[in-house]
């Protein structure tokens, strides 16, 4: 069964980091491009970050450049997204996905997603 599952999520001061993990099973994330996405009470998915299946390109939302870095470890089967210097507005459920295509911003264009986790910042 393909499944991908974040974890990492939690509540954090404002100023503070937090790493969240996307752990793929039942597939290899070699081939996948992986994108990071989040979703704010009474507010519309929103990418965050991206990266290519190889881990050599990555893009990010202008509201996250320079605070968040995405990795990936394929011998881990496993994507990161650290984030530093957390904000209120960074409070939302994120979520990864993985697409067959090239590493987008573009939600739609994902093909499998995980459950989300919680991030809270706030003081």
């Amino acid at each position: 069964q393909l499944q991908l599952v974040e974890s990492g999520g939690g509540l954090v001061q404002p100023g503070g980091s937090l790493r969240l993990s996307c752990a793929a099973s039942g597939f290899s994330l070699d081939y996948y491009a992986i994108g990071w996405f989040r979703q704010a009470p009474g507010k519309e998915r929103e990418g965050v970050s991206c990266i290519s299946h190889s881990g050599g390109s990555t893009n990010y939302a202008d509201s996250v450049k320079d605070r968040f870095t995405i990795s990936r470890v394929n011998a881990k089967n496993t994507v990161y997204l650290q984030m530093n210097s957390l904000k209120p507005e960074d409070t939302a459920v994120y979520y990864c996905a993985v697409t067959w295509g090239m590493a987008t911003m573009k939600s739609t264009l994902y093909d499998y997603w995980g459950q989300g986790t919680q991030v809270t910042v706030s003081s």
